[in-house]
């Protein structure tokens, strides 16, 4: 038998040409915590309201028990929704609220009964007071709030009323409860124990939860299964643990707890390069020399006496503030490229002091590059332009004809950022940045939907809007073959 009780396939949503969730597909077992995790933005908000009804894809299908519910109401679904607004009844008092969805419910008045037709039909009934009651006290005592009926919702702390929204939505029965940030308006010592209300929640019921959150604690806590989303795709699925152990690229790793990402060289297998020293790995089955992405989580670092045999590669120290449980060391490591990493031991160091840092070969995390250079398609402006994101670029190349269709290639640290983009020759956001110990890589998207990759020295905040720039000899442009000429 399937245990999938939800199954997403390719399930595409857009609104007007903006594309929020790209063809992305996912299956959740029954009685599974299942969290969708990402930045703000990524369609994780989205996915959960089409699995509930309240959006239709623009294109896909999504499954509950096998059956087709893409275009089902919500209403007809046996899932309810616990949103980050609890939009709680004030004119209603704790019962009434909770009460609210039962009053409308209907059930099977006996058992199916023949029409003078002969059609097999089922009589509905309202439910009882009694039942209603019943069902009422049950969902409270769920939630630890047996005393509370009578209490007016604003009289409730922040927790409460997330709870009375939690049994609302429980005492319905369904067999998968959506939970959209619950706890985005708590504070954090009440977000911290609802994390663990709710997975006692999830023990005692059995039930389904598809739970949405941007908070990496909150996912590493409380989940069977973490779903980490960017820019309406699924970049990892996997536990808590295989997706901090073992992230699949290097969103992932940033975005998840701290990670020192360096770019690398993979001499050959189980040997990476990294500022000009060589390291051991366990990674295999990359090319010779191909360039890489290299993930050290903090805690993986060890400090130790530059004289000691252990000593890897020696770095000097910038700070080191003390945790609680461990010291943060930031240092600058001693190489070709002296990269800035980020050390968690409980050795104290002082700043200026040079120490030895030793990795065991396991906890080097070897990473395809996503991309190598940024390539797109063109069209020749005039002799000496080619016009690409709605914006033409001077460039040096040799060109064909006007309007004919070239291929445009950039390296990511050829192209300049402006902090006023009107100094660009086209305007662009930033959408992602990560620090890669000596120089930030930048993903700066365009109005017409490119994606520059871009490294640079200065930093920028997600969401700046800047101006993109390319200097003319640092365009190549190349031609494109058509089918024929392919062939031949």
């Amino acid at each position: 038998m399937d245990d999938k009780i939800i199954e997403i396939k390719n399930v595409y949503k857009a609104y007007g040409d903006k594309p929020v969730v790209k063809n992305i597909s996912l299956g959740i077992r029954r009685g599974e915590f299942v969290t969708l995790l990402g930045p703000s933005g990524c369609g994780k908000t989205t996915t959960l309201r089409m699995i509930a009804g309240f959006e239709q894809p623009t294109s896909g299908t999504i499954l509950f028990n096998g059956q087709d519910i893409t275009q089902l109401p919500p209403h007809k679904r046996n899932i309810n929704t616990v949103f980050q607004k609890y939009a709680l009844f004030p004119h209603l008092n704790v019962f009434g609220n909770i009460a609210f969805g039962l009053k409308l419910k209907t059930v099977p008045n006996g058992e199916p009964t023949k029409d003078r037709r002969g059609n097999t039909v089922q009589k509905m009934r309202r439910l009882t007071k009694a039942e209603i009651a019943e069902k009422v006290n049950n969902a409270l005592k769920m939630v630890d709030l047996e005393d509370y009926g009578h209490r007016s919702v604003n009289s409730l702390s922040g927790g409460q009323q997330q709870r009375v929204a939690i049994a609302r939505a429980l005492v319905n029965e369904p067999q998968v409860l959506l939970l959209d940030e619950p706890l985005g308006a708590l504070d954090l010592k009440m977000r911290k124990d609802m994390q663990l209300e709710l997975m006692q929640m999830h023990s005692k019921l059995g039930i389904t939860f598809v739970y949405v959150t941007h908070d990496q604690e909150e996912a590493l806590t409380m989940s069977d299964t973490i779903v980490v989303m960017k820019d309406g795709e699924i970049q990892q699925i996997g536990t808590p643990t295989k997706v901090y152990d073992e992230p699949a690229n290097a969103f992932v790793a940033d975005f998840i707890g701290e990670s020192n990402i360096l770019s690398g060289t993979m001499v050959k297998d189980c040997c990476v390069e990294i500022s000009g020293h060589k390291f051991e790995c366990v990674d295999k089955g990359f090319k010779n020399n191909e360039p890489i992405d290299v993930i050290i989580r903090p805690e993986d670092i060890r400090i130790v006496p530059t004289g000691n045999k252990q000593c890897l590669i020696e770095a000097d120290v910038l700070s080191c503030v003390f945790k609680g449980d461990h010291y943060q060391v930031t240092a600058l490591t001693h190489g070709d490229e002296r990269n800035e990493i980020i050390i968690h031991d409980n050795v104290e160091v002082k700043d200026g002091d040079t120490v030895g840092l030793y990795i065991k070969p396991f906890d080097f995390h070897i990473m395809h590059k996503s991309r190598l250079i940024n390539e797109l398609t063109a069209t020749v402006a005039s002799e000496n332009e080619v016009e690409f994101c709605d914006g033409k670029f001077v460039c040096t190349a040799q060109l064909p004809d006007v309007d004919t269709e070239v291929r445009v290639k950039v390296d990511f640290d050829d192209v300049e950022l402006t902090d006023d983009e009107a100094d660009g020759t086209i305007g662009a956001t930033i959408i992602s940045a990560i620090y890669k110990g000596s120089y930030w890589q930048y993903i700066v998207r365009t109005d017409t939907y490119y994606d520059f990759f871009v490294d640079n020295d200065y930093e920028w905040s997600i969401g700046d809007r800047v101006g993109i720039k390319i200097a003319p000899e640092k365009i190549i442009v190349e031609e494109v073959q058509s089918e024929k000429e392919v062939q031949v």
